[in-house]
């Protein structure tokens, strides 16, 4: 590699090259096989140890971390392998280089065919996020399950204002901590690769005025969406267990339609409660 580094890059190179050093600093010499040298002061694995590890020069790997350079999937690949990256850490390291993001201008609308699904989907909760997780469309269950997203100011209409801003929330959600470490995980992602998007930098303000926001964000945590069963305790119909889909919509590129089903009979038979008003 004698590609001669650019100048400091905008702000997408220089977050991948912060989420790289914060993986070197968190890993010892003996967590990928190296001697502890005595004495030795430098927090976690040293440049040229994972340059080593990846098989890339010293000075290109300093120039990725520094955000000076934009470099390959093979070379990006390489090195999450030296620093242990998980799937999901692999998978935001190389979102940088692929094409993948959320579309610029993804509609601000809901197509009446697309709107027609979610109100079909009652009493299943059911609704349509933009790219930044704004809440374009809802129906009844959703608003039985959480709150009436039309009574919010619009700025507040959005998943990730829910889970952070929403007091009833962390009790709502039986496992508050995973879920919103998770979603805040993905937010990051996806926030990193649009750094001039003003919408995802006025959500970032909003989310570090919370202190566990604030905290989970420093540490650089990402994630990828998981299929999973979420627990609610509702305080009108009690528990239930909720499957979590998402389907994206390709008619409509950027929006992602959600709905929650009942992963039980005592969770159908409480949307159905929530529905009536019982």
């Amino acid at each position: 590699m004698s590609a001669v580094p650019t100048p400091p890059a905008g702000s997408s190179r220089r977050e991948l090259g912060a989420f790289l050093r914060s993986r070197r600093e968190r890993l010892t010499p003996g967590d990928v096989g190296l001697p502890q040298a005595p004495g030795r002061r430098t927090p976690g694995l040293r440049r040229a140890e994972v340059a080593k590890l990846a098989g890339i020069s010293v000075s290109w790997y300093t120039w990725l971390e520094q955000g000076r350079v934009r470099t390959s999937e093979q070379v990006l690949r390489a090195v999450s392998r030296a620093l242990r990256l998980d799937a999901a850490e692999t998978a935001h390291v190389l979102s940088f280089v692929q094409d993948g993001g959320p579309p610029a201008d993804a509609p601000t609308w809901v197509s009446p065919n697309l709107l027609s699904l979610v109100q079909a989907m009652t009493p299943h909760p059911a609704v349509v996020l933009d790219p930044h997780w704004d809440l374009l469309a809802w129906n009844a269950g959703y608003a039985a399950l959480l709150t009436d997203p039309a009574r919010l100011h619009p700025k507040q209409r959005n998943l990730l204002w829910l889970v952070f801003r929403w007091p009833p929330a962390r009790t709502l959600l039986a496992d508050w901590e995973h879920e919103a470490r998770a979603l805040l995980g993905q937010f990051r992602s996806r926030a990193a690769r649009r750094p001039d998007d003003p919408r995802f930098a006025e959500l970032t303000d909003e989310l570090l005025s919370d202190g566990d926001a604030a905290r989970w964000y420093e540490r650089r945590e990402t994630a990828g969406f998981q299929p999973s069963v979420r627990r609610f305790r509702h305080p009108t119909v009690g528990e239930l267990r909720l499957r979590y889909v998402k389907l994206a919509a390709v008619d409509e590129p950027g929006h992602h339609f959600l709905a929650y089903l009942p992963d039980d009979r005592d969770s159908e038979d409480a949307l159905d409660r929530l529905r009536s008003g019982d």
